[in-house]
């Protein structure tokens, strides 16, 4: 007797994430791409992790009151967090064709959770075997003393959690060493402008979308 096979699903988006340390200047060059995709006459869904919902709205407050978990603990918040923006975010946009641009997606969780002393080479590989692999990682490159200096100069609180000089060393570590045909590393360095100018290049040359 034959056992059924269903087929996955059909991806027919394009899925982009921007990566990188507070202070790169993901969201900035999040609403920039979108924007550019939507002149070139994309359909675009621009989106964020930590989510708006429960999940992500417990992960804010925590990264905010400075509030350690066990690491584990930790990664599994931020996992229950993406399987609800994959399913009920990404999943839907993809299939219907839109290009997709988040701020942050696993490989955050592959750097920050690495960063507090898991397996992030597991991490990654459980990641990409779960959820939506990108068309293209951009990886905002940002030194950790300007991108602290860039957060404390915009207002923004420090989350005390993950915006320590010493932790966020050991993430960039980890970002660097992050080695997938999907990723690229941009430099962040400049003006709003000048980054934008060099993702939408990326995008350009490794996707055709612009």
């Amino acid at each position: 007797m034959s056992r059924r096979v269903h087929a996955p699903a059909v991806k027919r988006g394009t899925l982009v994430a921007l990566e990188g340390l507070d202070g790169s200047g993901k969201s900035t060059q999040v609403a920039a791409l979108a924007d550019a995709l939507r002149q070139a006459g994309r359909q675009v869904l621009s989106t964020c992790e930590p989510t708006g919902g429960p999940t992500g709205a417990r992960i804010r407050e925590m990264a905010r009151s400075g509030k350690v978990l066990a690491p584990e603990e930790e990664l599994r918040w931020f996992v229950e967090d993406r399987r609800v923006h994959v399913r009920e975010t990404l999943a839907p946009a993809l299939a219907a064709g839109r290009a997709v641009v988040t701020d942050r997606y696993f490989l955050s969780s592959v750097a920050y959770q690495g960063a507090r002393g898991l397996d992030w080479r597991r991490i990654l590989a459980e990641s990409e075997a779960e959820f939506p692999i990108p068309d293209l990682a951009l990886i905002l490159e940002l030194g950790v003393g300007a991108g602290l200096a860039r957060v404390r100069a915009r207002g923004s609180a420090v989350e005390s959690a993950f915006e320590r000089e010493d932790f966020l060393e050991r993430v960039a570590a980890i970002f660097a060493a992050i080695d997938r045909p999907w990723v690229e590393r941009v430099s962040a360095a400049g003006s709003a402008g000048e980054v934008h100018a060099r993702v939408a290049g990326c995008v350009r040359d490794r996707l055709g979308l612009l």
